[in-house]
């Protein structure tokens, strides 16, 4: 998968973990939350044994729950 998918993963599944999360953000807090979330579900993902599918769709979950562990953490972090 090339970078631009891994770009358009990362934009949605940052605004798709915004939404399920409640929050504002803009297309660079998206990016950032979405590529972040990949990276940490694909870790979180692999420690628990779980595979998913290697297309769009696969990694858009993994990269969607990942970011919600994400902003979950971070939040708890800044509240702290």
């Amino acid at each position: 998968m090339g970078i631009l998918a891994w770009i358009a993963i990362g934009l949605i599944a940052g605004w798709l973990a915004t939404q399920i999360m409640g929050g504002r953000g803009g297309l660079l807090y998206n990016l950032a939350v979405g590529l972040v979330g990949a990276l940490f579900g694909g870790f979180l993902f692999g420690k628990l044994g779980l595979n998913v599918t290697p297309d769009f769709w696969g990694n858009l979950i993994t990269a969607t729950i990942g970011a919600v562990v994400f902003l979950l953490i971070w939040r708890a972090i800044r509240r702290a």
